[in-house]
């Protein structure tokens, strides 16, 4: 997108670039974006100036500056607060209140060069068979790793004092829900009011990442991650959530219903969720992960409000360019609350 494109509602190139050249350090000439198609919640976009220096920026979708939900900012004061851990996240590297810029405020960070592992082509292009194992287990080994820092060491020591996330995480996206919605998904009701029926006693606080997959990290050729993305939805609460997303995506073959339209686990390799359950105790041999179950069902739950409310944004044309069409999430959204009322009934 060239100074000159205006054609994007989600972004001003000319002011954009104007504002790089005196706020982000090194910029040299014009700077260029580009949409990148994998975010689903924020709108992303990679920048490049004329020395092939590149940045990500994130801002909130169309007509959602504002919204709590899509707080880049609070995203970008996460990053700052992991940079010191043993946590791989992309520095930051601007920020700016001024909606009056580009429609809403934003944040830029650094681009961190490797691969997205965003679906089964790229993963069977990317990674050889035999080194799939290596990729699933930097992601367990990294979860495992984030659940080791000390929320108070990083400035969050009040919700650290908190027992009551699941609790409060159900009350939250349900309320999302209900408030901004083109329709009505029974299931999603169903499964709320089964799992706040039984939630289980919450372990000790930790940072919960709160969107914990493979498509959400970079990885360098050798299997290890250089940078986990996408943390708008971080807080501090039950690590076991964090765990339970990771499973809820995990797609094995012979699944019939999946939480990503394509996932990448599909290919061979990767191995399974009781794989990744076993990882993870061995990498936090202290967990108790008895009450996984509970956390699968419930994340379905919540990945079913979350394509829910994409589909509600694509539906109002909130989210710019896409890839997929509104009617493609209207139809996911109904596969993925079934399977979380069927989960919750299980329990």
């Amino acid at each position: 997108m060239s100074l000159h494109d205006e054609t994007d509602p989600g972004l001003r190139p000319r002011a954009v670039s104007a504002w790089f050249a005196e706020n982000i350090d090194g910029v040299v000439g014009d700077v260029a974006f580009e949409q990148i198609a994998g975010g689903r919640s924020n709108l992303t976009y990679l920048a490049q100036d004329r020395s092939q220096a590149k940045w990500v920026l994130r801002r909130a979708p169309l007509g959602m500056g504002a919204s709590r939900s899509h707080d880049v900012l609070r995203e970008a004061d996460v990053l700052s607060r992991l940079a010191g851990t043993t946590v791989r996240v992309p520095a930051v590297s601007g920020r700016t209140t001024d909606a009056g810029i580009t429609g809403a405020p934003f944040y830029v960070m650094e681009h961190v060069d490797g691969t997205i592992l965003r679906d089964r082509a790229t993963v069977e292009a990317a990674v050889p068979v035999d080194r799939r194992p290596a990729y699933a287990r930097s992601l367990v080994t990294t979860l495992a790793l984030l659940h080791e820092v000390d929320p108070r060491e990083v400035g969050w020591a009040a919700l650290a004092e908190r027992d009551d996330y699941i609790s409060r995480q159900l009350a939250r996206w349900s309320a999302n829900w209900a408030a901004d919605r083109v329709r009505v998904l029974e299931d999603i009701g169903r499964a709320h009011d089964r799992l706040r029926e039984l939630v289980p006693p919450q372990p000790a606080a930790r940072i919960v990442h709160g969107d914990y997959r493979i498509d959400n990290c970079v990885y360098g050729p050798d299997g290890a991650i250089r940078a986990v993305l996408d943390w708008e939805l971080t807080t501090v609460g039950d690590p076991l959530a964090d765990l339970g997303q990771l499973l809820t995506y995990w797609t094995e073959p012979g699944d019939e219903v999946r939480a990503l339209q394509d996932p990448p686990t599909l290919a061979d390799g990767f191995g399974t969720r009781d794989d990744l359950i076993e990882m993870y105790v061995q990498a936090s041999p202290d967990a108790d992960v008895s009450s996984i179950r509970f956390h699968v069902a419930y994340n379905w739950w919540k990945v079913a409000c979350i394509v829910e409310n994409v589909y509600t944004r694509m539906s109002r044309g909130a989210m710019g360019q896409s890839d997929r069409t509104p009617a493609s999430f209207a139809a996911q959204a109904e596969r993925i609350a079934a399977q979380a009322w069927r989960l919750a009934r299980e329990l």
